[in-house]
């Protein structure tokens, strides 16, 4: 399990990195990043991150709402 756990959080880093340098940066011409660019990427990860975080919580709330009226298979 652990194994799997781990490919899925690389997984996930991987496409919120890519989705941020996509949306954020588009000036090639430094090696650094732009103060535009940086608030840009860091505005990019808290979204998808605080995102990521409301939708598990909303998912262990289902779940603990199901298993509390028996709808949870084998249990």
């Amino acid at each position: 399990m652990e194994r799997k756990q781990m490919k899925e959080f690389m997984t996930m880093y991987s496409n919120l990195v890519q989705r941020c340098f996509d949306d954020c940066i588009n000036d090639f011409s430094t090696k650094s990043l732009g103060s535009r660019e940086e608030g840009c990427v860091m505005k990019c990860v808290d979204k998808i991150l605080k995102g990521s975080e409301r939708l598990g919580n909303r998912f262990q709330e289902q779940n603990a709402a199901m298993a509390q009226s028996g709808a949870l298979p084998g249990r």
